[in-house]
């Protein structure tokens, strides 16, 4: 099979993907069979057609990315230093008589899309030997929990007086009445459906933004609330927009909260500090029910739509405003992406770190970690990290052994220059002290930027002062009082680098 592709000046172009069951396809990438095509645009030919490269072809596999899928890229440099791919995906086979064994560990018969939605990140090696078996028991428990509560809400409601009575009429209106108070609050448990299993990996690392961000979400959906007396006819989906936020806002301030309550724990004792949390909890409920009441009482307020929603958007701002200072105030000892930047840049520039009460105070709650500059790029293919970094086929072999004692590799994105960034993957074995590592390397690269033109002389140079300075960094880091035992920097398992044997 031929294809032909358009691409830009590059020594190596994108590949081409191809999709077929079972294949291994070889994507060779020759800068000799450009043909010019005009002004600055090149013709790229890339022959495709299945191969063993075991067999087949000679030359040496310099690298192989292993994606979470199944699908492998190994990268192959011949003789003539020429680059090759070959792209094997991986599909799932089955047998009829494979036994489905529900309560095994691995789940393998359980796809992964599924798998990553309903059970924690790294499972079964991150949580312990009795989850599966509890979870899956708890489910029929909570199913007939929520049969119940609806059943009752329909009794609840008859008991109002506009569904008083024992008449057949009585008793349809209450359970119509019932369907929709219901329905209102399973839309609005979507929210939390989709929180949790979408984003669940993210509050450990995190817990003060999410926190924050949760009632963002929350006031957001009181203000559906607010709406529906100027439109009592939309009762129905304002109602449920509004328990759909708020769902959202449960979902992200319940998981949150339980790391702070985690955190505050010092002697194990998480059942006491929850137990006493509640306490605070209910009595600051009772009296901001009691001040609300009054509020309802006053005539201004109760007969004036547009006083009312005055007076809520102004506790809610200040509600907001306390949100912020009580997360502020929480003082973690442990390491995540956002605290490690402040402690590595401190190290970076004046070869001290901050105490744990004062890099606490200078981490952004709002912030989100994308945001932050240098920008760090997870997960990057060799082949993004080879057009990001202007490298030739003959200098990655070069690139890969500057990085053999490392379990990552970094390059800088060379197609920004006015935006520094780096493409950063991690290799098999990979741990959290080799992201902080790879977090010292980007910073010392960002605060040294423009020494040298030669981006190997920048990138060694980086090294050999990792080397030398990054055992002084956890020294400080264990004197001042941090965790590094325990360090919040996940290292990605949607795709990892199969180490090789050093390059000669």
């Amino acid at each position: 099979m031929h294809k032909v592709q358009y691409g830009s000046d590059s020594s190596f172009p994108p590949p081409v993907y191809i999709s077929v069951t079972n294949k291994i396809f070889l994507l060779t990438l020759r800068a000799a069979s450009m043909e010019k095509k005009g002004r600055g645009a090149y013709l790229w030919t890339n022959h495709v057609h299945p191969l063993n490269y075991r067999e087949n072809d000679k030359g040496h596999i310099v690298l192989v990315e292993k994606y979470r899928n199944g699908t492998l890229k190994r990268y192959v440099l011949d003789n003539d230093s020429e680059m090759k791919m070959f792209l094997e995906e991986h599909v799932p086979t089955t047998t009829g008589s494979q036994d489905l064994d529900i309560s095994g560990m691995e789940l393998s018969w359980l796809p992964n899309v599924i798998k990553d939605f309903v059970l924690p990140s790294g499972f079964p090696d991150t949580v312990s030997d009795d989850y599966l078996d509890y979870m899956l028991l708890q489910f029929p428990t909570n199913v007939t929990g929520w049969i119940c509560h609806t059943l009752v809400t329909s009794s609840l409601l008859k008991a109002l007086g506009s569904f008083s009575g024992t008449s057949a009429a009585a008793t349809a209106a209450a359970s119509a009445a019932a369907i929709r108070w219901v329905s209102k609050d399973g839309i609005g448990s979507l929210g939390r459906f989709f929180i949790g299993g979408r984003f669940g990996n993210l509050f450990d690392d995190d817990p003060k933004q999410w926190r924050m961000y949760a009632d963002f979400i929350g006031s957001a959906g009181s203000i559906f609330d607010l709406c529906t007396p100027l439109y009592p006819s939309y009762f129905l989906p304002l109602a449920s927009l509004g328990n759909l936020a708020k769902a959202v806002a449960r979902g992200l301030k319940d998981p949150s909260f339980r790391v702070i309550q985690n955190h505050f724990a010092m002697a194990g004792n998480l059942g006491d500090v929850a137990a006493k949390e509640e306490v605070w909890e209910v009595a600051a409920e009772l009296l901001g029910l009691f001040l609300g009441i009054l509020a309802l009482d006053t005539p201004g307020i109760s007969k004036s739509y547009p006083t009312l929603a005055l007076t809520w958007l102004s506790v809610r701002i200040l509600h907001l405003w306390f949100r912020y200072q009580s997360l502020s105030v929480l003082q973690f000892n442990t390491i995540n992406l956002k605290r490690a930047r402040i402690l590595v840049n401190s190290h970076v520039l004046h070869c001290t770190v901050p105490g744990i009460d004062k890099c606490n105070r200078m981490e952004s709650v709002l912030l989100w970690e994308r945001f932050l500059r240098p920008r760090i790029i997870f997960e990057v293919s060799l082949e993004e990290m080879i057009n990001g970094g202007k490298f030739r086929s003959m200098q990655i072999k070069q690139l890969l052994n500057l990085y053999k004692e490392e379990k990552y590799i970094l390059v800088i994105n060379q197609q920004k220059p006015t935006d520094f960034q780096v493409f950063l993957s991690f290799k098999e074995g990979a741990t959290s002290l080799s992201v902080l590592r790879s977090v010292w390397q980007t910073y010392w690269l960002y605060q040294n930027w423009g020494w040298s033109d030669n981006i190997f002389d920048r990138l060694e140079q980086s090294l050999v002062e990792l080397k030398d300075r990054f055992p002084d960094l956890l020294q400080q880091l264990t004197d001042a009082g941090w965790d590094t035992n325990n360090l919040s920097l996940k290292v990605s398992k949607e795709m990892s680098i199969k180490e090789l044997p050093a390059l000669s």
